[in-house]
């Protein structure tokens, strides 16, 4: 095996540190562009609409393997994510549907089904988008080809949340049944440490195959997909600080506070999903960039 690459990296961390800052800069001049801004308005709207519908298709699963009560705790526990305005609304909600009957809570579920599919969909079609103008695609998708992929990404992203919820309650209830000796507060049972590992690894595979017509780099879309994840979880801890210590939404806004915060905070998290995508597209360039020298160094 030819270990001649080793010597030719760039060893030097203040190098490593200069081109680190150049590529956060040009990532986010690249994200906060005009016509961004217009998708990130989109993408929260639908949201504001899907989720909800989305919260009573994941009680209506889950009721079918626990009791709504548990399902409703297990929700809950995911719901501290949340900045205390919107969060109040989502405990709420989770509480109402955690007393209503077996069969209203499916039938909710399944007219939810409709409503949160085309919410999503639309959502996810103004987030690839956006991501795709953030990427400056030159060979979009046709019409038809970027449905299929907006609804591909929407089923895959339910199906990924119900995975790592799954996950989240098999290790609890793993861990109550063999008497593991792990404290109750462990970074295992930390809805924190979950969110984080759904997080990148839903945001590294859309930056992978849905940003553009052909596959972003592993690397570029690792690292834009750590990089928004950082960011998202900074926000809700970021949102949570801002609304209790500086801003009292509830002063200005009333009875719709929680709904204001709610979609502030979401602003923030599509704003750090498109920077995601912008850190992901411009290490893409620089990989294109070295391995055009290396090209030219070679032919010499």
């Amino acid at each position: 095996m030819d270990w001649r690459w080793l010597t030719e990296l760039d060893y030097d961390p203040t190098h490593w540190a200069l081109g680190a800052l150049r590529v956060a800069g040009r990532a986010w001049r690249r994200s906060q562009t005009r016509s961004a801004a217009l998708y990130v308005g989109g993408v929260c709207f639908y949201a504001l609409l899907a989720i909800f519908p989305a919260l009573a298709i994941l009680i209506g699963v889950y009721s079918m393997m626990l009791t709504p009560h548990l399902a409703a705790a297990q929700a809950e526990a995911l719901s501290r994510l949340m900045p205390p305005g919107p969060q109040a609304i989502f405990e709420a909600e989770l509480e109402r549907i955690a007393h209503a009957p077996i069969r209203v809570v499916s039938a909710q579920s399944a007219f939810a089904v409709v409503v949160a599919l085309y919410a999503s969909h639309r959502g996810v079609k103004a987030l690839l988008a956006g991501l795709q103008l953030i990427h400056d695609e030159d060979r979009p998708r046709g019409i038809v080809g970027f449905n299929i992929l907006a609804l591909v990404v929407a089923v895959a992203g339910f199906a990924l949340i119900g995975l790592v919820s799954a996950a989240f309650l098999a290790v609890r209830v793993a861990v109550t049944s063999f008497y593991l000796p792990l404290t109750p507060h462990s970074w295992i049972f930390s809805e924190w440490t979950w969110a984080s590992l759904g997080l990148v690894l839903g945001l590294t595979l859309t930056y992978r195959f849905a940003m553009s017509s052909d596959p972003t780099p592993w690397r570029a879309s690792a690292a834009g997909g750590v990089v928004a994840s950082g960011l998202v979880l900074l926000s809700s801890w970021a949102g949570a600080y801002y609304v209790q210590q500086i801003a009292h939404f509830g002063a200005t806004y009333g009875s719709i506070s929680g709904v204001v915060i709610f979609l502030v905070w979401l602003s923030w998290n599509v704003n750090a999903v498109f920077y995601g995508g912008a850190v992901a597209t411009e290490m893409e360039i620089l990989a294109l960039a070295r391995r055009d020298v290396a090209v030219r160094r070679a032919s010499r």
